[in-house]
C-alpha cells in the first residue's frame, strides 16, 4: 500500500503550506527561513525516501555516520533568534488544525506511552483535544545542541552541520563557556535530564545573536509508509486512509518551532503523505499549461501579416 502514496516535505514561517518553500530532502541544500523572530536554515534527511522532487537521493551520507545507522529521519537547523527567549518558552513538537480524535487508530494511548518512556519523556500534550498538539520543550527534546558564537548578520548564519559529519553536543568559545556558566551537562542524554528538572529550563535563554546548532533524530518513525515502530509495538495509519477525504488530517505530520507563551511560530516542517495517482495529475496539468502558456506566447509575439505591394508581384 505505501507504494500508492509519495512524501512531500516542506517547511516554511506559518502555518499556511501556500506559503513554504518544497525541502530538498537528502541534499545539502538547506531552507532558509526569515521571521521577525529568528533566521533558521533547516535540513531534512530521510532513511529510504520516497518522494518529491522525485530525483531526490533515497538516502544521505548522514545515515552511515556511527551515530546514526539505524535512524529513520533527521531534522538538523541552525537557529538565529533575533530577540532573547526564555527557555522554559520554546517548544518543538508535532500538532495538528482540527479535531482527529474519531480519526485516531487503535492503539494511539498504547503509542503515546511508549514515546514518553522511550523518546522524550518531557513530551506533553492531547491529541484527544480540540486542538490536538504533542509539544516538549526543545531543550530536552532536541537531540543534538550546539551554542556557537553570536554573529552581527543572518548571513553569517551557518548551515546545519551533519551532511558528511555529525553534529556534536557541546559549544564554541563563548557558546561553551555559557553552558559552562549554566551547569549544563556534557553530553547529549544528560542535557535533556537536567532540564526535565522543574526549573532548569528558567534558568536559560535562546539569546539574541547568538547561533544554536540543533538536531532531531530517532529510529522510530518511517514516513515512507506513515509508521511508528516502538520497542515491542507498531502502528500504521495506511491501513486506515480509506476514501478520497477520510483520515486526510492524518496524511500530515507537523513540525513546529514556536514560542507557547505568545504562540510565536519560529519554523514549520510539514511532511505530506500524498497520493501517486494525485501527484501525477497534478504533474500532467502543470506541464499542459506550460505547453499552453508557450503557444500563447508565440502567437501573442507574432505581428499580423499584412500584404504590401511589392508582395503581390
Amino acid at each position: 500500500m505505501a507504494d500508492q502514496y509519495l512524501l512531500r516535505v516542506t517547511a516554511g514561517s506559518s502555518y499556511d503550506t501556500t506559503t513554504h518553500q518544497t525541502v530538498q530532502v537528502n541534499r545539502p541544500a538547506p531552507t532558509h527561513i526569515s521571521t521577525p523572530v529568528c533566521d533558521a536554515k533547516i535540513a531534512v534527511r530521510i532513511q529510504n525516501y520516497r518522494g518529491l522532487p522525485q530525483d531526490s537521493p533515497n538516502t544521505s551520507p548522514y545515515f552511515s555516520q556511527a551515530g546514526h545507522l539505524h535512524d529513520q529521519y533527521s531534522i538538523a537547523f541552525t537557529l538565529l533568534p533575533h530577540k532573547s527567549i526564555p527557555g522554559s518558552a520554546l517548544v518543538f513538537g508535532n500538532d495538528f488544525d482540527r479535531p482527529i480524535r474519531d480519526r485516531l487508530p487503535p492503539g494511539t494511548n498504547t503509542a503515546l506511552r511508549i514515546v514518553k518512556w522511550a523518546i522524550d519523556p518531557g513530551l506533553d500534550g492531547d491529541l484527544y483535544s480540540d486542538t490536538p498538539h504533542l509539544y516538549g520543550n526543545a531543550l530536552s527534546s532536541v537531540n543534538v545542541l550546539r551554542v556557537r558564537e553570536k554573529v552581527k548578520d543572518c548571513r553569517d548564519l551557518p548551515e546545519p552541520v551533519g551532511e558528511e559529519k555529525a553534529l556534536e553536543e557541546g559549544g564554541d568559545g563563548e557558546g561553551e563557556e555559557w553552558r559552562k556558566s549554566k551547569d549544563v551537562p556534557e553530553t547529549s542524554d544528560a542535557r535533556k535530564k537536567h532540564f526535565l528538572t522543574i526549573g532548569k529550563t528558567e534558568e536559560w535563554e535562546w539569546e539574541k545573536g547568538t547561533v544554536y546548532e540543533c538536531d532531531f533524530f530517532n529510529p522510530y518513525l518511517d514516513f515512507n509508509s506513515f509508521s511508528l515502530k516502538l520497542p515491542g509495538f507498531s502502528l500504521s495509519v495506511l491501513p486506515y486512509l480509506g476514501g478520497t477525504d477520510y483520515l486526510r488530517s492524518l496524511m500530515r505530520i507537523r513540525y513546529v518551532l514556536k514560542i507557547k507563551d505568545t504562540d510565536e511560530v519560529l519554523f514549520v516542517v510539514v511532511f505530506s503523505l500524498l497520493h501517486r495517482e494525485d501527484v501525477e495529475k497534478e504533474e500532467t496539468e502543470s506541464m499542459k499549461k506550460g505547453e499552453d502558456a508557450k503557444v500563447t506566447n508565440r502567437h501573442e509575439g507574432e505581428e499580423d501579416f499584412e500584404p504590401q505591394a511589392d508582395d503581390l508581384d
